[in-house]
């Protein structure tokens, strides 16, 4: 029989927490064995609550601590906070904006789900810097996005922070580091234009040419064309109303001779529930290539739809419009807004000068030829003063 001998292995001594003295009653600061990271331990409601401060720096965990304690006095601590991650608080902001019924969320979430879900959704909320932010921004940027497109991106990220604190959930948001974008186009179609641009639309169609005149004379977005049923025109009073419109405000606007006898062909034998800008008898969903034709046609390359939106701004104003009403014309909500629209070409400028001028000529006609009788020395001292 062979009889094993096992030998008694040495003990190893269980490596002590490290902690840093702090007075009793305000929460305690330690290191896991085997760990740089400092840890925090305070009580909320006789509840103990363990987080760890994710830095090695004692003056860096200190502060953390105390705010954590300061949120306890407040009452606005959330132990979910330390968790949740920037997933669940830009979900949290998408289904917000799903029950106010927002325009833009359908945007929005192509934005989470193409590029920040799989970027950004797996960091917690507390993690998220901005250089980590940074990092990201420069991975879009070499993947080609334009300036404006990260910008939309990281707003939906920074809006659903702001949300998450306003709810309490979290204490600050990180600086998000936005783009320098591009100037506001300034695209717009010249008097001399219009009829080209009018018959190249009537060359593709009734709808075409409909929807061109209605958003060069009233400035509308290209979804509120889009969206237009007969029910909303109300044609013995020459009235169109829009209910469903981006900013939320409904509006009404009265019809121009042109728009009537236009919008009066495309409603011919159609419900107040159809469309009433249709090809085919099947509503408007694409239309640029469409538009692409006429537009090159009428020798208006890089021409938008939307950029009538300014041109009827332009021509409001130009008219003599006042800055209110045609606000509620082409629905800008804010004046700033407004004033990004209207777009001042070469030609008001030289018009302006032209004013300038003939005010100067009527000027110097009423010294060389003052009304009433005046001594020759009285006119001597007018035409000095007046050079």
């Amino acid at each position: 029989m062979v009889i094993k001998v096992i030998e008694p292995q040495p003990t190893m001594a269980k490596e002590p927490k490290v902690k840093a003295k702090r007075p009793r009653g305000t929460g305690s600061l330690y290191k896991q064995p085997g760990s740089k990271i400092w840890w925090v331990q305070f009580r909320q409601h006789g509840q103990r609550f363990r987080e760890s401060t994710g830095t090695d720096n004692l003056r860096k965990a200190e502060s953390y601590l105390r705010d954590k304690l300061a949120e306890v006095s407040l009452g606005t601590y959330s132990p979910r906070a330390s968790q949740v991650t920037v997933a669940e608080l830009v979900e949290a902001k998408l289904t917000a904006d799903r029950n106010n019924a927002r325009k833009d969320v359908k945007t929005s979430v192509g934005r989470w789900n193409l590029h920040l879900k799989g970027a950004l959704g797996h960091v917690k909320a507390r993690d998220l810097s901005s250089a980590l932010l940074g990092k990201y921004v420069e991975r879009r940027l070499a993947d080609g996005a334009p300036n404006g497109t990260v910008n939309r991106e990281l707003s939906l990220v920074r809006a659903s922070f702001h949300a998450a604190r306003r709810q309490g959930l979290l204490r600050s948001v990180p600086f998000f580091p936005m783009l320098k974008e591009p100037p506001a186009r300034h695209g717009f179609l010249r008097d001399d234009q219009y009829q080209a641009l009018a018959t190249a639309c009537t060359a593709e169609g009734l709808w075409l040419r409909s929807m061109f005149e209605v958003a060069y004379a009233f400035g509308w977005r290209r979804a509120e064309l889009k969206s237009l049923k007969v029910g909303q025109l109300d044609f013995p009073a020459k009235t169109i109303r829009l209910y469903d419109t981006k900013n939320a405000s409904g509006r009404v606007v009265v019809m121009t001779q042109k728009v009537e006898e236009l919008l009066t062909a495309c409603c011919e034998g159609k419900g107040p529930d159809d469309f009433v800008f249709t090809r085919d008898g099947k509503p408007i969903v694409e239309y640029r290539k469409a538009w692409e034709r006429a537009r090159d046609a009428a020798g208006c390359p890089g021409l938008l739809l939307h950029d009538l939106r300014r041109t009827a701004v332009r021509n409001l104003r130009r008219l003599g419009v006042s800055e209110s009403v045609a606000m509620k014309i082409s629905g800008h909500k804010t004046a700033n807004m407004f004033k990004r629209y209207d777009i001042v070409s070469e030609d008001d400028i030289r018009d302006a000068s032209a004013r300038l001028d003939k005010k100067q000529i009527d000027h110097s006609s009423a010294i060389a030829n003052p009304p009433g009788d005046l001594s020759e020395e009285k006119l001597k001292v007018q035409v000095v003063m007046a050079q």
